[in-house]
């Protein structure tokens, strides 16, 4: 987990969004005024947390039933999304604690600041967690998230995406970001994915169609590798709380 000379291999900043873009207009106010400083790692952040699946429910993997009324289920299209936590030499990250939180399928959060018109689905909660396996993999059941617009510009919308929290092996793996769909027109429009400066950067955050995991007659599936750190690490997300 560690480069040659010890410690965690640093991000190449290059490859990830400025905290300052003034087209998304919430950096104006909210984005450092100071320049960063880099500091050598501890051995608290090379260090846990630990988790276990002891702390995850029957459905916490399940965002199509872990929220729902007894023979009932969430709304939308059904989709797989699973994928592989990678450290910074590529291998695969076990006992991984990842987050997930998105909007339903009519573009709608069950959040109390969400004003979109959208209704709200009763039988979908919009979050989960999973734990990597040995191998560094994961799996969610959820339903594809719709597209909503959003306060930035007199006409701006939000492509299709999933938020993704993870915990790797030590704190100095913490990543937040978004996943977004293949073939979503609403991507290359969108001014948060706009501060990511590296074309190849954004790509790494949008998830095939992989007909390969596809549920016939049931889900489709998509995957979604994460990169936790070093040059080519999955870009952390650059936004306002539950957007």
């Amino acid at each position: 987990m560690t480069d040659l000379k010890g410690g965690m291999i640093p991000r190449d900043w290059r490859h990830q969004p400025p905290a300052f873009t003034p087209d998304y207009k919430s950096s104006r106010l909210r984005s450092p005024k100071l320049p960063k400083l880099s500091m050598p790692s501890t051995p608290s952040e090379d260090s846990g947390p630990v988790f276990t699946r002891e702390i995850l429910g029957p459905l916490d993997d399940d965002l199509t039933l872990n929220h729902a009324a007894p023979g009932e289920m969430a709304i939308g299209p059904r989709i797989i999304v699973h994928g592989q936590v990678k450290d910074e030499m590529g291998r695969g990250v076990p006992g991984a604690l990842l987050e997930i939180w998105q909007a339903n399928a009519g573009g709608r959060y069950r959040h109390k600041n969400d004003g979109y018109l959208a209704p709200l689905d009763p039988n979908f909660g919009g979050c989960g967690r999973a734990i990597t396996d040995d191998e560094g993999g994961y799996r969610f059941h959820t339903v594809l998230p719709g597209p909503y617009p959003w306060p930035n510009g007199a006409n701006d919308w939000r492509p299709a995406h999933i938020h993704f929290s993870v915990f790797g092996q030590s704190f100095a793996q913490r990543l937040v970001t978004q996943m977004y769909f293949e073939g979503d027109p609403l991507i290359w429009r969108c001014p948060i994915v706009a501060t990511i400066p590296d074309r190849a950067a954004i790509e790494r955050l949008i998830a095939p169609l992989d007909m390969a995991a596809t549920v016939p007659f049931d889900a489709r599936a998509y995957r979604f590798d994460l990169l936790l750190r070093g040059r080519h690490a999955s870009p952390f997300e650059n936004r306002p709380e539950g957007l």
